[in-house]
């Protein structure tokens, strides 16, 4: 396996661990921040959540998770797009060395002839 090979496999390793780290972390926000909304409703301070505040706190905390997903998805994209860039620069290379070893091959072929040539008529 390429180097390059390599690095795409573990650049998308740290995006799925980033992608179930985050929903991990979402998961228990959601079970702590929900807490006080229980504890509260036990008391009866809050029979009624007319305000929507848990709905809009699970809300906010979903927002927050969503937009570390997309910034993940974001760097796992450009990391990928970087990546194929390299990859792209060494073919680019590659077929100009594969060129440039051509035509000097070319260039050599009618002198080493001539050599050849001088060495066959004894000069």
């Amino acid at each position: 396996m390429e180097t390059l090979q390599r690095v795409e496999l573990i650049k998308d390793m740290v995006q799925q661990a980033v992608e179930r780290g985050a929903t991990s972390v979402e998961q228990i926000h959601r079970y702590v921040a929900d807490l006080p909304f229980e504890v509260l409703e036990r008391a009866g301070v809050l029979d009624d959540d007319r305000l929507g505040l848990r709905r809009t706190q699970r809300h906010t905390i979903g927002m927050v998770y969503d937009a570390i997903r997309r910034i993940n998805e974001e760097v796992g994209r450009f990391v990928s797009d970087q990546i194929e860039n390299l990859e792209d620069g060494r073919a680019l290379a590659e077929r100009l060395r594969s060129r440039t070893a051509e035509e000097g091959q070319r260039r050599k072929t009618p002198r080493a002839q001539r050599t050849a040539e001088h060495q066959r008529s004894g000069g």
